[in-house]
């Protein structure tokens, strides 16, 4: 028979819990497609322009994420989940969720929730260590109660504030909507797709069920900007049918990315001809190894629109990852030349231009590959190719470089520190390079600081 837990060891294991509980969770994988993060952009622009932060400083960020989620983690970032763009109909249902997530940025509520947690957790500590001194004393159901009460209004207190956010967000929302001239027909239609969720899984959306809820009743929710939005002067706005179209075809296509060949084709089957579909059947074709299928698709997707860029970057990759690297390259050189080497098109090139192992493309590769990450330095896949070209020309500090700048993205940073004061010994003093190489020493070296304070 088995005794009653000391009420102290109690204490102890849920302040081990407390702390472990502090640990960031996992990151989560990136999705990065230039036609998608371009949409995104276009959609975000209009109502950046209407919050009055400064255009071009505010990025999404695709997660690969099933989930229907958006969030803002810090910084002037919106990271939106992949099922999220799978659960809406219309590109004007995502911008009411970005009009949402954009209010949170300009309210600072990244910052004010780490306070507010802080705030939290010194209610719980309180408690925790009343608890103890009242355990010690002998008083152990009274301790056990302190620490029940201190964990009650630590959660309130913080769930509470959250509430209040993400109140307070829906009204910025709508202003940015309205300030762009954008229906907020989308936003409502999106709540209620989560209130539906929310009832068929079994959450209850009565009042007395608020207090324990980290956002407001989604049905209240509805209600307040109801009353908003279908007063505003946008509200009968028709949406825009190029963004809609283009939203279309990015849904299709990540959902053949992501999903198994036999879904994608039971979603988007042959009898459908239209470009989304098209999109769709190529990347599961391609998945599937049924190259030709997919060869096809691509080429009456160009049929249509010979000059749309991503339909070109399409058919260069997927000839590219086929092992037909000479015969990608026309699609992708056009592809980069329309998008104005956009950095991840002119990476895919760079790519195919090393895989023909013809020396002679190596300059061209050099070029492309150094045009991309100097528009985009967080693409570790284009900084690898250029190491390979690098290396392959005998340029060892740069191809050191170049591997230092993969490895402190992957957060290897021993390695990167490593290679990144290699290559700072033998590059051209005061050269551009020679100084990213500092930086990245320096950048390296102040992560592994933090690790080691952190122990």
């Amino acid at each position: 028979m088995r005794g009653r837990p000391h009420p102290l060891a109690y204490l102890l294991a849920l302040l081990a819990s407390l702390i472990f509980a502090a640990h960031p969770a996992a990151a989560q994988s990136i999705l990065r497609d230039a036609e998608t993060e371009q949409l995104l952009k276009d959609m975000l622009a209009p109502l950046v322009e209407a919050s009055e932060l400064e255009p071009g400083n505010v990025e999404v960020v695709l997660i690969n994420d099933g989930s229907i989620n958006a969030f803002v983690a810090g910084g002037q970032a919106i990271y939106v989940h992949s099922g999220l763009i799978g659960a809406a109909d219309t590109a004007n249902e995502v911008q009411g969720v970005l009009a949402h997530e954009l209010g949170h940025i300009t309210a600072g509520h990244a910052v004010r929730f780490e306070e507010r947690t802080k705030a939290a957790n010194g209610i719980s500590i309180l408690s925790l260590l009343l608890g103890v001194g009242a355990v010690l004393a002998g008083a152990g159901d009274a301790g056990l109660g302190i620490l029940a009460a201190g964990q009650q209004a630590a959660i309130g207190s913080f769930l509470s504030f959250n509430r209040d956010q993400e109140a307070a967000t829906d009204l910025a929302g709508y202003r940015y909507l309205s300030g762009a001239g954008i229906s907020g027909k989308g936003m409502i239609t999106f709540f209620e797709k989560l209130r539906g969720n929310e009832i068929r899984a079994g959450y209850s959306q009565a009042d007395e069920a608020a207090y324990s809820r980290t956002h407001p009743l989604t049905g209240d929710r509805i209600q307040v900007l109801r009353g908003l939005l279908e007063s505003d002067p946008a509200w009968d706005t028709p949406p825009d049918p190029e963004l809609q179209q283009r939203f279309v075809r990015a849904k299709a296509k990540l959902y053949g990315f992501l999903a198994e060949p036999p879904r994608t084709l039971a979603a988007y089957p042959p009898s459908d001809t239209s470009a989304a579909a098209r999109y769709a059947r190529a990347y599961a074709y391609h998945k599937d190894a049924r190259i030709d299928m997919a060869i096809a698709e691509t080429d009456a997707l160009l049929a249509a629109e010979p000059d749309n860029p991503w339909f070109l970057e399409l058919k260069g990759q997927v000839l590219l990852e086929s092992g037909r690297p000479r015969e990608a390259l026309a699609p992708l050189r056009r592809a980069t030349e329309l998008t104005l080497s956009h950095p991840l098109i002119a990476g895919l090139l760079g790519h195919a231009l090393i895989a023909t192992e013809d020396p002679a493309n190596f300059a061209e590769a050099e070029g492309v590959l150094r045009a991309s990450v100097q528009k985009d330095r967080y693409n570790p896949f284009a900084w690898y190719q250029l190491g390979v070209v690098y290396e392959a020309r005998g340029d060892i500090p740069r191809a050191r470089l170049a591997s230092a700048e993969v490895q402190v993205m992957n957060r290897q940073y021993p390695q990167a520190l490593a290679n990144a004061q290699a290559a700072e010994a033998y590059l051209p003093y005061g050269s551009p390079d020679w100084i990213r190489a500092q930086d990245v020493a320096l950048e390296a070296r102040a992560e592994l600081e933090r690790v080691k304070n952190r122990r």
